[in-house]
């Protein structure tokens, strides 16, 4: 199986469509005052990078990142529950960390719940290590906060 990821507006049809699958999905998880994923509105006013991996041509998972003055965060990281445990997260999560490091970034962050293990797991298993809250995020007792180190060795 080959993942083609590439770069796309966030307003691209295949990036809105799976922000709302993705946004369906953790309806279904969390309450509203528990979802931290910025919308396609949101994500364009911060000026989000954003990627589409697409697999025989249909796009099965996505992912922003922000770019700050000290550290990257990743957004909005979704896969299709056809393509889980088929490397696609983890092409769109590379792609990610690529942006980053080409916006000369060395740190990439991001905030998951924790009724979400199975990304955590991922995260854990690409490299990302747990941290405290980090920018406007504050302890909530539903988030796990991680960050990797993504700098030349």
């Amino acid at each position: 199986m080959s993942v083609e990821v590439r770069e796309v507006p966030v307003g691209d049809p295949g990036a809105l469509r799976l922000i709302g699958e993705s946004e369906a999905e953790l309806a279904g998880i969390y309450p509203p005052e528990l979802r931290y994923a910025l919308s396609p509105e949101q994500l364009m006013d911060i000026g989000a990078r954003f990627v589409v991996a697409e697999v025989e041509g249909v796009a099965m998972g996505c992912g922003g990142v922000a770019l700050f003055e000290d550290f990257a965060e990743l957004k909005r990281i979704f896969t299709t529950r056809a393509a889980r445990g088929r490397g696609v997260a983890k092409a769109v999560v590379a792609a990610l960390e690529e942006i980053a490091k080409g916006a000369g970034l060395s740190v990439v962050r991001l905030e998951a719940g924790l009724a979400s293990p199975e990304a955590i797991a991922l995260y854990k298993r690409l490299g990302y290590r747990e941290i405290g809250p980090f920018g406007e995020y504050a302890e909530n007792g539903s988030s796990v906060f991680m960050e990797k180190d993504v700098a030349p060795a």
